[in-house]
């Protein structure tokens, strides 16, 4: 049987009205240390969105999770954060934040593939 390694991971959540503390899950941060894996997966569900917010950006929502794969990514287009190593950066992304992208509190599980149980997350918390 093959070991299993210590993952994190965060549901992303888009809270349009931050005041009524209400929200939707769009996406899924996961990091895994063992593997050197840190990804998000969301999608905007402009149909359901609209239920909170009669006029949801979108656009401005999508360049913000963008910003979150760039900083996932470590690119050059995440600026200094994305220097961070990689532990840190995912700590920076999901520390609390009362903004319209928020993550839950971070969960601890085990995996073979984080990349695999990335997609099963993503189908159980957000799809």
């Amino acid at each position: 049987m093959q070991e299993q390694d210590l993952f994190e991971y965060a549901v992303i959540r888009v809270v349009p009205k931050v005041e009524r503390e209400e929200f939707l899950n769009v996406g899924v941060i996961l990091y895994c240390a063992k593997q050197k894996f840190l990804q998000i997966k969301y999608d905007i569900n402009e149909e359901k969105l609209s239920a909170f917010c009669k006029e949801p950006d979108c656009k401005l929502l999508s360049e913000y999770l963008k910003a979150f794969e760039q900083i996932c990514a470590g690119s050059a287009e995440a600026g200094e954060i994305g220097k961070l190593p990689i532990a840190e950066r995912f700590r920076w992304l999901t520390a609390t934040r009362s903004t319209v992208v928020q993550t839950s509190k971070v969960h601890p599980g085990l995996c073979n593939d984080a990349g695999e149980k990335l997609e099963k997350l993503f189908e159980e918390l957000v799809v």
